[in-house]
């Protein structure tokens, strides 16, 4: 009965595997087809009732919208935004002044930012903005949203200023900043790891590395050390956004040192433009204007400025859709989120470049009209996940695998949170789903349940790797809507690499009593 339970709870997973990666179906049509597959067997062999599983779509649907959809659009229109006024071309030559080498730039923006603004935002936009701006200036954009899905792995338990693992520690009862700790010891390896693959991404292979060992060991180290550091004495709010900044910092400082005489292949082709029209000062300020204010907003507003946050967190709309028992509270902050902020940001940024209300306007319009699919996918995914949670399904799937895998179960458990992330694109809420089981097993099997908790959401950043989700924004991002079988193809091999690194990670921890 419980292999039973597992096999048609993993149809809808399994149907989306095969769907984007065999049959190359189109990322929203597999995704709408994965909600019917759920609701039927929710319906008839979960017994979930008609009423419950409607709700439960839409609670996902809605959850999907605000937040998620809202920064997706946000980031991408701030983009398209710098398109119209000719801003991405003005960052496009000064990053050349940095580097001229798409390797280098691929670790300042994908590495750097990227983990920045996982710290600051989350929800998409360390793939949707470094993958965007990383195709602007001539990376393949294929292989940018690779690197970007490959990279933001880790920094997810520690991303939108540490709201995964707070909620990890809330809901398993570990006291936060031994958690904190024990999420960085799991990590380390795999954050270290990071953007060597990311280089070998962007070049097809280790041949990629020539040239860059210095400056990807400082990319590296400057994240990886300050970032657990912080983790490990402040606790999970800021070790990404202090890591990254370090990092921006000491990348930006070593291209004068170690970044690659010869770039070849990998040069960009503003190396020579830039010469005969160099950027002043006043004109970066303006084409960095969104950017900048997106920092200063997200910072401003959040936990690290009280009396800001304070003042504007209460501005929200709490209300429970789900019909059935314990339903979800969904929280809508109508000002204190990611997305009105990045829209703010490129509102004003966009005065600030002379673009007109009409441009933006227009710009908004293509961009939702642009990236719908996107947005019917995003809401697909979700509702599938709230189906699965709240019929049982997904719970189903967790509980077999714990008695399938017995002594050997730590190997698995960075597993458990990666199909609960694949499902739900979600950190948080694969922790919400997962953390209990995962700490509560531990005690039963005689293991930590700290580092087991940490295997969760370590699992889940990997999770977030292949996730239709995730896939989908960065398909969007790219302006290659359609894409999303190919994308998935080509970081499946990724996410398999770093879930077995995981598991063996994880097992030997438990077996030396580490966290």
């Amino acid at each position: 009965m419980l292999f039973l339970k597992f096999i048609l709870a993993m149809l809808p997973i399994l149907w989306l595997i095969l769907a984007l990666s065999l049959l190359k179906v189109a990322g929203h049509k597999a995704c709408v087809i994965a909600l019917a597959i759920t609701a039927v067997l929710a319906a008839f062999y979960w017994k979930l009732s008609p009423i419950c599983i409607g709700t439960a779509a839409l609670e996902g649907a809605l959850n999907a919208l605000w937040p998620i959809c809202l920064v997706i659009i946000a980031a991408l229109f701030t983009y398209n935004l710098s398109l119209k006024t000719g801003a991405m071309d003005a960052i496009k030559k000064m990053l050349g002044g940095v580097s001229a080498d798409k390797r280098v730039l691929l670790l300042i923006i994908g590495w750097g930012f990227g983990n920045f603004m996982e710290g600051m935002a989350g929800f998409g936009t360390a793939v949707a903005i470094p993958a965007s701006m990383l195709a602007g200036i001539g990376v393949d954009p294929i292989r940018a949203v690779i690197a970007c899905l490959v990279a933001n792995t880790t920094p997810t338990a520690f991303g939108s200023v540490g709201v995964p693992t707070v909620t990890l520690a809330s809901v398993t009862g570990i006291d936060a900043l031994q958690l904190s700790g024990s999420v960085a010891v799991i990590q380390s390896i795999l954050t270290f790891l990071s953007p060597f693959f990311m280089v070998c991404i962007l070049g097809g292979g280790l041949k990629a590395m020539k040239g860059m060992i210095a400056m990807t060991l400082t990319a590296s180290l400057s994240f990886t050390v300050p970032w657990f550091v912080a983790a490990q004495v402040i606790g999970s709010e800021l070790p990404d956004i202090i890591g990254s900044i370090f990092s921006l910092v000491c990348m930006v400082a070593a291209t004068r040192i170690f970044s690659p005489k010869d770039s070849g292949e990998y040069q960009i082709d503003v190396a020579d433009k830039r010469q005969e029209s160099p950027v002043s000062m006043a004109e970066g300020v303006k084409a960095w204007s969104p950017f900048l204010l997106i920092f200063l907003l997200l910072m401003m507003t959040s936990t690290l400025c009280p009396p800001v946050h304070n003042l504007i967190a209460g501005i929200k709309t709490q209300t429970v859709v789900y019909a059935g028992e314990g339903g979800s509270t969904l929280s809508f902050s109508w000002i204190n989120t990611p997305g009105v902020m990045i829209f703010i940001a490129a509102i004003v940024g966009g005065f600030i470049q002379k673009a007109s209300v009409v441009d933006m306007l227009q710009v908004l319009g293509e961009t939702l009209k642009k990236y719908w699919k996107t947005i019917l996918t995003i809401c697909s995914v979700m509702a599938t996940a709230k189906i699965m949670g709240y019929s049982g399904m997904i719970s189903d799937i967790a509980n077999f695998l714990v008695v399938a895998a017995g002594p050997f179960y730590p190997f698995i458990s960075p597993l458990i949170g990666a199909l609960g992330a694949f499902v739900t694109g979600s950190g948080t809420s694969t922790c919400v789903l997962f953390g209990g089981l995962q700490s509560q097993t531990a005690i039963s099997l005689g293991l930590n349940p700290t580092w087991m908790a940490a295997a969760n959401v370590m699992g889940a950043g990997i999770g977030k790797m292949i996730c239709p989700q995730g896939i989908a924004i960065g398909a969007g991002a790219i302006n290659a809507v359609g894409s999303e079988s190919k994308i998935l193809r080509s970081v499946f091999k990724f996410f398999v690499v770093y879930v077995l690194l995981a598991g063996i990670i994880c097992y030997v921890g438990s077996l030396l009593g580490v966290g």
